[in-house]
């Protein structure tokens, strides 16, 4: 397990999800907007999200991405188990033999460290990190609806003038001369 930046942006955009979670499907392309996230990088976060059933995404307009079916138990270590892959470290280990009596002497308090900091990931709940932002004020922005489809032809006002209609009219209006 590794802490990386593509877990921080993870954990930020599941937050983001999760305060979200009681309206609508949320674009990528909003929560890319909001936290200035690359949408392409999100799109790769989210395919891994999604693999491991952490968020469902909806097609089409007025799509996007809700917290999966475990929403209430979705944990932190669930979010970056999810993200990060354990065999680019086991690559970079393999490929360093003169190392490897360091490495065996280190491995117990790496070892160690990892489970404690995971540990203490699998209690700290998605919902806790929203209701936390919550308690700190953040309120949600009410997403402005786009004005696509087929809508009804508004109806025109009929104006109404007050002048003459013809030349005979207007001069009726004034008075004749004598």
């Amino acid at each position: 397990m590794r802490l990386s930046t593509r877990g921080r942006f993870a954990i930020t955009a599941m937050i983001d999800l999760a305060l979200r979670e009681s309206a609508h499907p949320v674009p990528l392309v909003d929560i890319a907007l909001r936290h200035r996230i690359s949408l392409s990088y999100l799109e790769q976060v989210f395919a891994k999200l999604r693999q491991h059933s952490l968020v469902e995404s909806t097609r089409g307009p007025g799509g996007g991405y809700t917290l999966g079916f475990r929403r209430d138990a979705i944990t932190v270590a669930d979010i970056i188990v999810a993200i990060e892959d354990d065999s680019e470290e086991r690559v970079g280990l393999s490929s360093r033999d003169s190392s490897q009596s360091a490495h065996d002497m280190t491995q117990g308090l790496w070892d160690s460290l990892q489970e404690t900091v995971l540990a203490h990931m699998r209690t700290i709940t998605l919902r806790s990190l929203a209701q936390e932002q919550r308690a700190k004020g953040f309120q949600v922005a009410e997403r402005v609806s786009s004005k696509k489809g087929v809508f009804k032809k508004p109806k025109p006002e009929v104006m109404r003038i007050n002048a003459p209609n013809s030349v005979f009219a207007l001069g009726q209006m004034f008075p004749a001369r004598s």
